[in-house]
């Protein structure tokens, strides 16, 4: 592709080889099933091919319910791409041990998958193969890729249902996290555009502190209190730049076009630091669209109200 052309507007890229569990997340979108898909190696990958021209969008996981924040992927978002999110995607965990067909589950001496996966099995992990070595890969799909290919017969992975499909293995335990309840996170980043507020937006953003003192992050946080702006993510990440040096990403309900989150992020760029905005976009949900519905109707009987106030006004 030469420099100066665009991203074929047609593109996504996301973390491969195919049967990921990012995969999974994506085909629950049938607009981004319908684009051409390009596969990663990584998810710095994803991220770098978006933000250098290559594709037009990037799909990656960013959080779980219980493991917490993807730190390559915010940190890649945070320090050093300038990529903005279009969109979050939130689906259930089920985490599945693959095997080559004829193995045993007391044939596996070895597990591997995507280190995040295996945090979320360790309990059933020490329990029903308490002495297997355990060993990561670059993804969930990968690891069953590694098997398939012939990697070792009292080898297993860990992996969505879907790599089974696509590498040929047999499933020798389902369901193998250990919280039912366990989530994941993706969101759908480009290079430019926000997309239009929908009445139940997200806003997400990192504010480095301009000097590290007492009362530094209450500062902060008082932007938001005192207009009433719910925090839905709050953490701290080192900034890379020295021991002590923190910066803060947050979600917050709202989007930069309401009045009152601009307002809020005006002063904390002005008095608290820098701030990378990274998107506005809508919030996931089941209830989304019966949320994103009840504020518009909220919205069009406030402008008729609005609306006959200032026809009463005299000249």
């Amino acid at each position: 592709m030469a420099d100066d052309a665009p991203p074929n507007p047609t593109t996504v890229a996301y973390l491969g080889p195919a049967g990921t569990f990012t995969e999974q997340a994506l085909f629950t979108q049938p607009d981004l099933v319908a684009l051409d898909h390009v596969l990663a190696t990584s998810i710095p990958d994803v991220l770098r091919r978006v933000a250098e021209g290559e594709v037009c969008q990037g799909f990656a996981a960013i959080e779980n319910s219980i493991e917490g924040s993807v730190n390559v992927t915010q940190d890649t978002l945070a320090f050093e791409a300038d990529l903005l999110i279009q969109r979050e995607v939130v689906i259930s965990v089920q985490l599945n041990l693959l095997a080559r067909p004829g193995t045993t589950l007391a044939d596996v001496e070895r597990v591997v998958s995507f280190p995040h996966a295996i945090a979320q099995c360790r309990g059933w992990l020490a329990e029903h193969l308490p002495d297997a070595a355990i060993d990561a890969s670059n993804s969930t799909a990968d690891a069953a890729r590694r098997i398939a290919d012939g990697e070792g017969s009292t080898t297993a992975a860990i992996a969505p249902a879907r790599a089974a499909e696509v590498y040929g293995l047999d499933v020798l335990a389902e369901d193998v996290e250990d919280h039912p309840e366990n989530e994941t996170r993706f969101v759908l980043v480009a290079d430019d555009g926000i997309p239009a507020p929908t009445g139940h937006d997200k806003t997400s953003l990192v504010v480095f502190q301009r000097a590290d003192r007492p009362g530094s992050l209450l500062g902060i946080l008082q932007e938001f209190a005192a207009r009433s702006i719910n925090l839905t993510r709050l953490e701290s990440r080192p900034t890379k730049q020295g021991l002590g040096d923190y910066c803060f990403l947050m979600d917050l309900e709202g989007h930069v076009a309401d009045d009152v989150v601009a307002d809020c992020l005006r002063n904390l760029h002005m008095k608290h630091g820098r701030v990378k905005f990274l998107g506005s976009y809508p919030a996931a949900g089941s209830n989304g669209d019966e949320v994103r519905s009840e504020a518009s109707a909220a919205m069009q009987a406030a402008d008729v109200w609005l609306g006959d106030l200032r026809g009463r006004i005299t000249d």
